[in-house]
């Protein structure tokens, strides 16, 4: 792939995205205070329009019926800090609109028209306005459309709602990418839309249409438009909300196939040394012929068949997710074998056997996208079939108290409900702190408490997986089914409990291109946590994980990772190189030298 394109766009856009949402908060009184915090400013109501007088003296009016939204906006701004808030939301919108350019492009789209392009994708004229009449969204007022189309004054007004109507729909299929647009989120997408100079008409026509054709041009999007800001944190003791940006680096996909195809496609042949999946796999190392003795050894711990539904194949820092669409591949090609429907494989895959996470929201936003994308190539109708993905942003519990959750779940029915709380408190902690998964659940909020700095570092005992995976299932009934308080503190529980059952698994297969970060780069939270808990690979991130990932593996599982040269050399790694050679066994391992990666300068990977 050309990546010429995309690496001249991405950062101009990102300074452009945040530069546009900063201008429209301050159209609402919502400016940056100079310290990352926000100014806000007093609301009056006067008639039909809000009236706001901001910290630069000049007075903007919106309607009044932006008064939730613009609570809501001033509302984030105030928890997140105004420079925070707003290069999410740039990111979220950025996301989203790469989102719909690719399955626009690949007629992904359920309607069949272009939303941010003409029919024969001309930049400055959309098919889904000049259609509008014919395009049927859920949500969406066809009255309304009707009668703002035939004004032939509105085109600006009725592309927003027909492109905010296009988000909604998309929700219902993936809403890890189009979360439910809440009105702050809406309030910041801009104006001018359909202008020669806005955001859409400068994706459209940077990046040429050939080069959307393979999903790995999501990846390539998320290295370039983060690339500005890892220029700027890079070298720096990283704040754990720059750690995504510091460390992130896009796997050129020949590295990718050979992590995967020596982990994954292995296993396969060593049951099935037979199987044809060896002739599509270039980078398959063939195992060396070996002495009888050691034949037999291996022979007796080879299992003489596998359910392709039981390979469990994890990336612990999956980024924009390039791994597991190769890994996605393979098994595909595993599936075919074995004789499955070409209709079922894509959800089986995708529920059964891919796992990934990322301390990076956007990240595995993008991630889950490309994974829905390489399915949609297999299964017209995989966006409709409730796939459950289970790639994850990891979050953190720090938000969290475990008796308020305890007492709104009502797990056990001992909470007495519409009484005087404090009559029963001590009565009902007393019952609460004797139950297994009030344990449980505290446990977790308290090992989480730092997820956004230790990401999937943080360790979950195997034996946990059980009562998570019972859990989970509980919470997920309540979400659905629950009273109002109950659905509340479940939904606040579940992205924990999910993380934390992911990370209790085992797996057949790691696979990761795992951050890289020296220790003069860490914080002091993960310096002392990387002395503590791993004291053999404390030097480096990357071999943090190297470690870590062995920790993940079923019995004869593969830790398949691209890192840093030095952990071969280093005495700093010294005890790190005793423990692989006293516990693993390394099966196959290329010394690339320098130059691996396209996009840095080097010789160090």
């Amino acid at each position: 792939m050309n990546t010429a394109n995309i690496k001249k766009y991405a950062p101009k856009a990102r300074a452009r995205f945040i530069d546009t949402m900063t201008r429209q908060a301050a159209r609402v009184g919502i400016s940056p205070d100079g310290k990352g915090g926000a100014v806000i400013a007093p609301l009056e109501l006067k008639g039909d329009v809000l009236v706001m007088t901001a910290q630069d003296g000049q007075t903007h009016t919106v309607p009044a019926h932006l008064k939730r939204a613009r609570e809501a906006l001033a509302v984030w701004v105030q928890r997140d800090g105004f420079t925070q808030a707003i290069e999410q939301a740039a990111y979220s919108w950025f996301n989203r609109l790469c989102a719909i350019r690719y399955m626009e492009i690949h007629g992904y789209l359920d309607h069949g028209r272009r939303v941010l392009s003409g029919a024969g994708g001309e930049a400055g004229q959309f098919q889904i306005l000049e259609e509008c009449l014919e395009v049927d969204l859920p949500g969406l007022d066809t009255a309304r459309v009707r009668e703002l189309k035939l004004d032939g004054t509105q085109d600006e007004t009725l592309y927003r709602e027909l492109l905010l109507a296009q988000c909604h729909a998309l929700h219902e299929a993936m809403p890890f990418l189009f979360e439910p647009l809440d009105d702050a989120s809406e309030l910041l997408l801009p104006n001018n839309l359909t202008k020669t100079d806005s955001l859409i008409r400068e994706l459209v026509e940077a990046i040429p249409e050939e080069d959307w054709q393979d999903v790995e041009v999501i990846g390539w999007l998320y290295q370039f438009y983060i690339s500005e800001k890892k220029d700027q944190v890079i070298g720096k003791v990283v704040k754990s909300e720059d750690i995504p940006a510091a460390t992130q680096l896009f796997t050129p996909n020949w590295i990718v196939q050979y992590l995967v195809q020596n982990s994954v496609g292995r296993q396969w042949l060593q049951t099935y040394p037979g199987s044809p999946l060896k002739g599509q796999m270039p980078y398959y190392i063939e195992p060396a012929e070996q002495e009888p003795e050691v034949q037999a050894q291996l022979d007796a711990i080879t299992p003489a068949s596998i359910d392709p539904e039981t390979i469990k194949v994890l990336d612990p820092a999956c980024g924009s997710g390039h791994i597991l669409v190769e890994a996605y591949n393979v098994l595909k090609a595993i599936y075919e074998e074995r004789g499955y429907r070409t209709r079922d494989i894509p959800k089986l895959i995708l529920e059964n056997n891919l796992f990934g996470l990322d301390i990076d929201d956007r990240a595995a936003q993008l991630a889950g996208f490309a994974l829905l994308m390489k399915a949609r190539e297999d299964d017209r109708r995989i966006l409709t079939r409730n796939v459950r993905l289970n790639v994850l942003a990891m979050q953190s519990s720090q938000h969290l108290d475990a008796n308020t959750l305890w007492r709104d779940l009502n797990l056990t029915g001992d909470w007495h409900q519409g009484q005087s709380q404090s009559l029963f408190d001590s009565e009902q902690q007393d019952l609460s702190s004797n139950d297994t998964t009030y344990k449980l659940m505290a446990d977790l909020i308290e090992r989480f408490q730092d997820t956004k700095t230790f990401g999937s570092l943080i360790e979950v005992p195997n034996e946990w997986e059980v009562p998570l995976k019972a859990l989970l299932e509980e919470l997920s009934e309540l979400t659905n089914s629950g009273d109002m308080m109950q659905k509340a503190a479940a939904q606040r529980l579940v992205p924990i409990v999910q993380q934390a059952w992911v990370l209790a698994k085992r797996y057949e297969a790691v696979v990761a291109n795992p951050p890289y970060m020296g220790s003069k780069g860490m914080n002091k939270a993960l310096k002392d946590y990387a002395k503590s808990a791993y004291p053999n690979s404390k030097s480096d991130l990357f071999a943090i994980f190297m470690e870590h990932a062995f920790s993940l593996l079923a019995p004869q599982g593969y830790n398949a990772q691209i890192n840093m040269q030095s952990w071969m050399f280093l005495s700093s790694y010294e005890k790190l190189r005793d423990w692989l050679l006293d516990n693993t066994t390394i099966i196959t391992m290329a010394h690339l030298g320098g130059r691996a990666f396209d996009s840095i300068s080097g010789e160090v990977v």
